[in-house]
């Protein structure tokens, strides 16, 4: 039987993009949250770190979960208890004005989000070892596309002031309807059984796949921050409107998602070391500039660095699984690993903010380039994979 493989490509793009537009929605209304529930930075540092231990918790089952089942089984399981922590993040805070309630949200919300990630990326990098050429970066440019839309419709309804349960619950009924329809293309998981002879006891074992996760939590780093803090950063530094905090935010997607469109050109014409110093360097640059810039040169600062935040995470995601056999349980380990900055970072820098002020805080970003730069030495020359043969 032929694989379905440009079916396949598609819907693990749609994946990715539907994943992208539940996460903007939450973060393009953090500002309105902070404000109905009456926190300060560490607080709602607190109260997002929810959704970060929901992901870590959830993330080391995701490869067992894909291997039992199949990655388009657990898209759809993280569909919807993405949807549901979505509805009662948003009732909870804004109906019955409960922080425990809006925690609630936030967890299942991490819970859905971290095994669908894993599983797309499993299936993503399925793919591109199919393809036989560099895809990944723009499977995640795909989840950036959605991050842009979201971010874009949160822009005019936090503008409107629209009511924030009407939005987060239309928002995630037609994100589970269609990420269900979407993974019906999805490939199989590749069967671990095929290689039993090479499978280790286990991938947290493996140096190589721990240094990789290394390497992208510090790029989760560079990036987390941004999706946490960045739009408040501004409100709060440079005495902004919501609107505006939140259109800086809808800019750094934009430049992560021009970062990934080409990266792979990038990639495959020199290789992922020097793509990725070169990403370090434009982190630690574009974060400066953000903080220290002021209003004109931050607008810069946030371009440079969403550029350089963008191909972390998905060439992590690509060497975890240069491997085929076990793939599954590889990018598992690395997303874990990736996702404690999303449980440590929020606060982190919440309390960091609260003694040196939001926008001051994001200089840590700028100072975590510099074991970022030793980690890439773990992700290896990008793999020329051979192309398959039509059948």
């Amino acid at each position: 039987m032929t694989t379905p493989l440009p079916a396949s490509k598609r819907a693990v793009a749609a994946a990715f993009a539907l994943n992208g537009v539940m996460m903007a929605t939450l973060i393009s209304r953090i500002p309105s949250l902070r404000e109905r529930l009456d926190l300060d930075n560490g607080a709602l540092g607190l109260l997002l770190l929810a959704i970060a231990l929901g992901s870590v918790l959830s993330l080391p089952a995701s490869g067992r979960l894909i291997a039992w089942s199949s990655a388009a089984s657990v898209v759809r399981l993280g569909a919807l208890l993405g949807a549901v922590g979505l509805v009662t993040t948003a009732v909870g805070a804004f109906t019955a004005g409960s922080v425990a309630a809006a925690a609630v949200g936030l967890f299942l919300f991490g819970v859905g989000s971290g095994v669908w990630d894993v599983a797309m990326n499993v299936e993503g990098a399925e793919v591109e070892r199919l393809l036989g050429r560099t895809i990944m970066p723009r499977f995640h440019a795909g989840w950036s596309f959605g991050n842009i839309g979201g971010a874009g419709v949160g822009v005019a309804m936090a503008a409107w002031d629209a009511p924030v349960p009407a939005h987060l619950g239309v928002v995630s009924v037609l994100a589970l309807v269609a990420a269900v329809l979407a993974v019906r293309d999805f490939l199989p998981v590749r069967a671990e059984e095929d290689h039993p002879t090479e499978r280790p006891r286990s991938a947290w074992t493996e140096p190589r796949t721990l240094a990789i996760g290394l390497m992208v939590l510090t790029f989760a780093v560079a990036e987390g921050s941004a999706n946490d803090w960045l739009s408040l950063a501004i409100i709060d530094g440079y005495d902004a409107e919501h609107w505006v905090g939140v259109g800086g935010y809808a800019l750094f997607v934009t430049a992560m998602t021009v970062g990934r469109l080409l990266g792979p050109l990038a990639l495959d014409r020199f290789g992922r070391r020097s793509v990725l110093w070169a990403s370090v360097a434009a982190v630690a640059v574009g974060t400066l500039l953000t903080v220290l810039g002021g209003p004109v040169l931050a607008v810069l600062g946030i371009l440079v660095w969403g550029t350089g935040a963008s191909l972390g995470f998905p060439v992590g995601m690509s060497a975890a699984a240069d491997d085929p056999v076990r793939s599954a349980a590889r990018v598992s380990v690395v997303a874990t690993i990736g996702y404690a900055a999303f449980l440590t970072g929020p606060p982190l820098l919440g309390a960091l903010g609260d003694a040196v002020g939001t926008l001051d805080a994001l200089l840590a970003v700028t100072v975590l380039m510099a074991p970022a730069a030793v980690a890439v030495l773990a992700v290896g020359p990008s793999v020329r994979r051979p192309a398959p043969t039509s059948s």
